[in-house]
């Protein structure tokens, strides 16, 4: 059984950072990739980034590139969102999600119904 579980998220200060980080069970992520989403309330799920791991294809979207970053631990089978010089826009729910798949992540975006999420994680960015 696959399972990914996101973490980290909180209230933040605008300018502030935060580390979500998105682990994993039952699949091993480093042979997939990983992608991310938000949800803000009112509003439809959103790729913001992606990394596949069949090809390293990368894509970010417009409004976090430059400020949000991923890492990842293949030890702990955990991957890392560092999110830098956030703002109040970026207050939303982030979703992890991967797929066994292939093609669900290139330079143009990220398919939106991928196999496997993540629960969520609330990032409030407000003063």
């Amino acid at each position: 059984q696959v399972q990914l579980e996101e973490s980290g998220g909180g209230l933040v200060q605008p300018g502030g950072s935060l580390r979500l980080s998105c682990a994993a069970s039952g699949l091993t992520l480093r042979y997939y990739g990983i992608a991310w989403f938000r949800q803000a309330p009112g509003k439809e799920r959103e790729g913001i980034l992606c990394v596949s791991s069949s090809d390293g294809t990368t894509y970010y979207a417009d409004s976090v590139k430059g400020r949000f970053t991923i890492s990842a631990d293949n030890d702990k089978n955990t991957v890392y969102l560092q999110m830098n010089n956030l703002k109040p826009e970026d207050t939303a729910v982030y979703y992890c999600a991967t797929d066994r798949n292939l093609g669900w992540c290139s330079q143009r975006g990220v398919y939106r119904y991928l196999e496997h999420w993540g629960q969520g994680t609330l990032v409030t960015v407000s003063s």
